[in-house]
């Protein structure tokens, strides 16, 4: 009988139930049937757990089954080293053709230049047959190494996918056939991330030569992205980027650069304007800006995000379904619909109304033992047993003295 109840009170405490969840929002949009997807927002944050595994999907008395997907992206790239051939000078410039049989497909070469502080074009071609006449454009690419100067290099090639047998590269600028020394083709399939903005405003100061950003940090709201808007009038840049906790530890660096410049003839364009967050935590996240002896950028904005979470599900027509949360209790759900999920991309995006409290929250049933559910009745109990014996024991130490 004891375990036949203790299996029902595990069973209870793990299952899940409408007047269990403390909050909910109302889902607004198509309702015809289909794939369907929500955003978690802040607001729903605040309340839910911070993996958000609680949140549940009901219609009507139906759990739904929904898979939670973040949408960070992502690339899977193949590398594969290739022959460079009949290197060489024409027409003045240097020429090389690379071998891509073998490869079935491949949208950029990485070169592996030895010459340094340097910036050329390199135009590729493309072509079946390495001695044919007619060969196709694929584009240019600006080769660079500004070591010396702090700006970092490029030796990649990027085309447009391509399934060419040979291409022949032709290079404007200061790079010799010697100095080519070896080649490596790639692939890469990619699927862009999605962000957010967080709601959170920083407060701006000037400390010296540093530029500080004061964020505020909402409790179990994840900030994955630290991104800058700078004046696009302000060209060729390179500000050193420190990241700071509430307890002044520091968390990470990096950089922001905008180079839009000509060297040698040869015009450079890079820009990189945000730093991905590795770890933050409560309180506040301080952004420093190492301006050195330049004046401090013409920042235009600057603002935390997050890659978006969606809850994906399916849903019948004509329904609406309300989204559950707020219940500690309740374990991660397991669905066989999250294990076998594959994204639609014409999943149609709903959105969810303002938080309420859940009129039907009743809270779980205390499963604590009953010793623990009324400690007053056991510490009497205990109490009085104590009294009874002391008693008893007096009583009997009187009669044996008679």
């Amino acid at each position: 009988m004891r375990i036949t109840l203790a299996l029902a009170a595990a069973l209870l405490s793990a299952a899940s139930s409408v007047s269990f969840f403390k909050y909910q929002r109302n889902i607004d949009g198509p309702t015809s049937s289909g794939q369907r997807y929500a955003v978690a927002d802040e607001t729903m944050w605040r309340h839910a757990r911070p993996d958000l595994s609680d949140l549940r999907i009901y219609s009507a008395e139906k759990e739904i089954p929904y898979v939670l997907t973040t949408e960070w992206g992502g690339s899977e790239t193949e590398r594969k080293n290739i022959r460079v051939l009949q290197s060489g000078i024409a027409a003045g410039k240097t020429q090389f053709l690379l071998d891509m049989a073998g490869i079935a497909e491949y949208d950029r070469i990485e070169l592996k230049l030895s010459t340094k502080n340097f910036v050329a074009h390199a135009n590729v071609e493309g072509q079946d047959d390495p001695h044919g006449a007619h060969w196709t454009n694929l584009g240019t690419t600006t080769l660079y190494d500004l070591s010396e100067e702090k700006l970092g290099r490029n030796s990649m090639l990027q085309i447009p996918g391509s399934t060419y047998k040979y291409l022949r590269v032709t290079v404007t600028g200061a790079v010799t056939p010697s100095e080519v020394e070896s080649a490596t083709a790639a692939i890469t399939r990619a699927q862009k991330s999605v962000w957010r903005d967080l709601s959170s405003q920083p407060k701006q100061d000037q400390k010296g030569r540093d530029t500080v950003f004061v964020f505020p940090l909402v409790e179990n709201v994840p900030a994955e992205r630290v991104i800058f808007t700078i004046n696009p009038t302000q060209n060729n840049f390179v500000r050193e980027l420190e990241i700071r906790d509430a307890k002044e530890q520091y968390l990470q660096s990096g950089e922001l650069k905008r180079i839009h410049m000509q060297r040698n003839g040869q015009k450079i364009d890079v820009e990189q304007m945000s730093v991905d967050l590795h770890s933050t935590g409560p309180g506040i996240l301080k952004v420093m800006l190492h301006n050195g002896d330049d004046l401090p950028l013409k920042n235009t904005g600057v603002r935390l995000q997050q890659y978006e979470r969606r809850i994906y599900f399916n849903a019948d027509a004509g329904t609406l379904p309300t989204v559950y949360y707020g219940d500690e209790k309740l374990p991660a759900p397991v669905y066989d619909y999250a294990r076998l999920f594959e994204k639609d991309a014409r999943a149609a995006q709903v959105q969810l109304s303002a938080e309420e409290a859940n009129a039907a929250y009743t809270g779980r049933p205390d499963d604590r033992p009953w010793s623990e559910r009324h400690p007053a009745v056991l510490w009497g109990a205990i109490i009085a047993a104590v009294l009874i014996l002391g008693g008893i024991a007096i009583r009997s130490m009187k009669m044996a003295t008679a």
